[in-house]
């Protein structure tokens, strides 16, 4: 059983990437107030978390009704999320004149598919297969992963020492480069769907 819980705490661990949800958090909220920072880091893991368990609970059988397979939602996340990098990288803020952000980058991109990512998504519906796994098990690894996203939380609430070390010159030249990432990951996530990444790989 110990074996099992380790197991499926590193591949969640893996699959939600704390320190690298931790590095977005920081690039995305270097404009904000520590207050507000704080309330964007609940709300994420918040989030995150409803979706997970959404997914342990229901994703095997939403997908299946739905005639949705993950790789086609991990190529539409790839896409979008792709989309928002560049957004980094060439505005000037990611807020508007009125000092709001645009949107609610709790939920996208730092929920899903920061934290909550396909990959994610995809492990912790098989970790917790119902053909496979007891309601017991499935509740064991549904608590470790919310240990996971407890550590991720506690990462975000720290990530304002990173702000005040690098000012703020150097929040926005971190925005564009956690931008770039964005981009990247959002190019390897479509990539791994369509199989092209083990390829690439192959060939390096």
């Amino acid at each position: 059983m110990i074996d099992n819980i380790l197991n499926n705490f590193l591949i969640i661990w893996a699959t939600v990437d704390p320190i690298g949800t931790m590095a977005l958090f920081a690039g995305l909220t270097a404009s904000m107030t520590a207050k507000q920072r704080r309330k964007t880091a609940l709300k994420t893991i918040i989030y995150a978390a409803l979706i997970l368990i959404g997914a342990i609970v229901v994703g095997q059988l939403l997908l299946g009704a739905m005639g949705i397979s993950l790789l086609s939602f991990q190529v539409a996340g790839g896409v979008i999320l792709f989309l928002f990098g560049l957004q980094m990288i060439f505005s000037n803020s990611s807020t508007n004149e009125t000092g709001e952000p645009r949107h609610d980058i709790s939920v996208f991109p730092l929920a899903i598919p920061a934290t909550a990512s396909p990959g994610a998504i995809l492990a912790v519906i098989l970790i917790t297969d119902n053909h496979v796994y007891s309601i017991e098990e499935q509740m064991i690894t549904t608590a470790t992963m919310l240990v996971v996203l407890l550590i991720t939380l506690i990462l975000m609430l720290f990530s304002g020492g990173i702000i005040r070390l690098i000012g703020i010159g150097g929040a926005s030249l971190l925005t564009r480069i956690m931008g770039m990432i964005l981009a990247a990951l959002s190019v390897e996530f479509i990539m791994e769907a369509l199989g092209v990444g083990k390829w690439v790989n192959g060939m390096a």
